[in-house]
């Protein structure tokens, strides 16, 4: 077990690294000057320019740039552009070239929305989906099974944002049960927290609790097929034992690796969500950025979304062993 996790782990460092070559390299590589971004189109002077590259190392070789990008990562890093020297503390992913905000900083300041959007959702969609999954499998072509299977179809096939709409309409015009959604700290106020982020939650949950139903029925009846499962029933095992230990188990084993990977590529994939109910979040962070060609900014969200989904890989590949112990023995 221990050569497995050592195996992740050194392969996920791996990833990283190269990840973060292939993302430096797009976005700073390529031809154009950033330093120009950060000067102006208009208004910038040569020797401005030149004190910009200089504060930034873009006068310096792309490799020994990508060098000290890394090193800031781990250890910091200090610009300098004549008199004034700025040091950049640990994790150092630069500046923002629109506000001037340590690029850290803005990620943190954002991270805590898109993080109580993402997990509320997350615990909503995998509850619902897999409990209708379980229902539909044990009550295989009854009604309820049909109905979950309706259900199943009409949110695989319903746009969040239009489910977000049809939300918002309903409780906060015509029954005015909830405000208009914004945002407000957990540590503030819990109770409004939850208030403000039950519709967003419902919101990103319909299309992923579709999912996890169709997933968790298909599993759960192929478990429920199984040698070992007639086994213990012919032994004269409880069946909610036989359903609860073994065969929910078994069935919830490939929903672990979906599970993280949903979870993992949420971070920056709920930007449609944020948008329509005011959220501020990574997603409309990346989004600004975009449309601001703020590159450090949009570097820092890229490798902070690409490293969760490394980490979610990683840790999805021990649940899995710890649930299977033949996965970590292969």
């Amino acid at each position: 077990m221990a050569r497995y996790l050592l195996k992740r782990v050194l392969g996920a460092l791996v990833v990283l690294l190269v990840l973060s070559a292939v993302v430096y390299l797009i976005f700073y590589a390529l031809p154009g000057n950033p330093a120009q971004l950060v000067c102006g189109p208009k208004t910038c002077q040569a020797d401005q320019l030149h004190r910009i590259e200089v504060g930034l190392g873009l006068d310096q070789p792309i490799w020994l740039q990508y060098w000290h990008f890394l090193v800031g990562i781990v250890a910091g890093r200090t610009y300098s552009g004549g008199p004034e020297v700025i040091h950049c503390a640990a994790p150092c992913l630069g500046y923002s070239y629109q506000t001037g905000e340590p690029v850290t900083g803005l990620l943190l300041d954002r991270l805590p929305v898109s993080l109580s959007l993402i997990v509320g959702g997350f615990v909503i969609w995998v509850t619902v989906g897999v409990a209708l999954g379980v229902l539909s499998a044990l009550r295989r072509g009854r009604a309820v099974d049909r109905i979950a299977t309706g259900l199943t179809l009409a949110g695989n096939s319903t746009p969040v944002f239009l489910v977000g709409l049809l939300l918002l309409i309903v409780f906060c015009v015509y029954l005015r049960w909830l405000p208009f959604p914004g945002y407000q700290a957990l540590t503030v106020n819990p109770l409004l927290w939850a208030q403000n982020l039950i519709l967003p939650w419902v919101a990103l949950s319909v299309v992923s609790a579709a999912v996890y139903t169709r997933l968790t029925r298909t599993s759960m009846l192929e478990t429920l097929s199984e040698d070992h499962i007639r086994t213990f029933r012919a032994y004269g095992l409880p069946e909610r034992r036989v359903i609860g230990r073994h065969a929910l188990r078994g069935a919830l084993t490939p929903l672990i690796t979906i599970g993280t990977i949903d979870l993992a590529t949420s971070l920056t994939g709920t930007t449609l969500t944020e948008s329509l109910f005011g959220l501020p979040g990574l997603g409309q962070l990346l989004v600004s950025s975009v449309r601001n060609i703020d590159l450090p900014v949009v570097v820092g969200v890229t490798l902070l979304a690409g490293a969760v989904i490394v980490v979610a890989n990683a840790a999805a590949d021990v649940l899995y062993s710890v649930a299977d112990r033949r996965v970590a023995l292969a």
